[in-house]
């Protein structure tokens, strides 16, 4: 894997590392300012793929398998749960503490790509997620929650924590989607995969818009107008961030790559600190490192 350095995937390694926290940033501010997560993220598909038709106009229907319309359809529709309950629970939780417990989706992109994939793991990898599960442990068990709980029942504390629960939720979702993901990148190229992840995505929020926010979608409007700027600049962040990691994807096995991502944890703490003033950071930045080196050790060793 260090071959990959000074190359076009780890190029895009490193922007989806420093981009995707700070699309986290953006879904936190619309979703504070009355954003619904699922109205933020069908403008975001709807942009996107907007944006694919302009730039891409010789993208088809014609000459996809359909394997690849399988894995494309099942991989939209986790992302799109995923991405909505992810920024339903950055509106309720601390991003210098969602950011780090998405560590986990190494974890379980690794398991869904053994079965999926045929991707195999070497012990080092083993190591690498326990490292995983004692930084995302350092990350969470605050004082107070030490002083009330601690061992087994603290962790079952930490994890009933609603916020917590959705990031969880969202987590497994994602890496079930990556895995899927890559099955069609495979089967086709990160730009044309990224196109119908945009499409099918836009698609699946628009239904779920429709029988659920049928009196709702007019005030989304009105947020969508006045807080323009601030929804441009997700889509632009989330598109770079979702085609570096097709490009990630298509050249590394699915749980190598969702660990470097976690890198970004460190980010993620910091981004916090920075636009929200969240506690603590010390002791997240620890277990964050904790988790950025079992993300490593997966990556280099595994």
């Amino acid at each position: 894997m260090i071959l990959t350095i000074l190359t076009l995937t780890s190029f895009a390694i490193l922007v989806r590392i420093l981009v995707n926290p700070l699309a986290n940033v953006f879904q936190k501010q619309l979703a504070q300012r009355t954003a619904d997560p699922l109205f933020i993220m069908s403008v975001t598909y709807g942009v996107l793929m907007a944006v694919s038709l302009v730039f891409w106009p010789q993208l088809r229907l014609v000459g996809l398998s359909t394997e690849f319309w399988q894995s494309m359809l099942v991989s939209s529709l986790f992302a799109m749960f995923g991405n909505v309950f992810l920024v339903r629970a950055i509106h309720i939780g601390d991003l210098s503490v969602l950011g780090p417990i998405n560590a986990y989706k190494a974890v379980v992109g690794m398991l869904f790509s053994i079965f999926l994939l045929n991707e195999i793991p070497g012990w080092w990898g083993v190591a690498g997620v326990l490292l995983i599960v004692a930084g995302s442990y350092v990350v969470l068990n605050d004082k107070e929650q030490r002083v009330r709980q601690s061992g087994f029942l603290g962790v079952i504390g930490l994890v009933k924590r609603p916020e917590v629960k959705l990031r969880l939720v969202a987590l497994v979702l994602s890496a079930i989607d990556g895995a899927f993901l890559k099955k069609a990148i495979i089967l086709s190229t990160p730009t044309i995969a990224f196109f119908y992840w945009c499409l099918l995505g836009f698609g699946f929020t628009l239904i779920w818009i429709i029988r659920t926010m049928r009196t709702t979608w007019r005030g989304q409007i009105t947020v969508f107008l006045a807080q323009k700027t601030t929804y441009l600049a997700l889509c632009v962040t989330i598109g770079i961030s979702q085609m570096a990691s097709n490009i990630a994807l298509a050249a590394m096995p699915v749980g190598y790559v969702l660990a470097l991502f976690q890198i970004s944890a460190l980010v993620s703490v910091l981004f916090g600190y920075q636009f929200f003033r969240e506690q603590g950071i010390l002791r997240k930045l620890i277990g964050a490192g904790i988790m950025v080196g079992g993300a490593a050790l997966i990556t280099v060793l595994g």
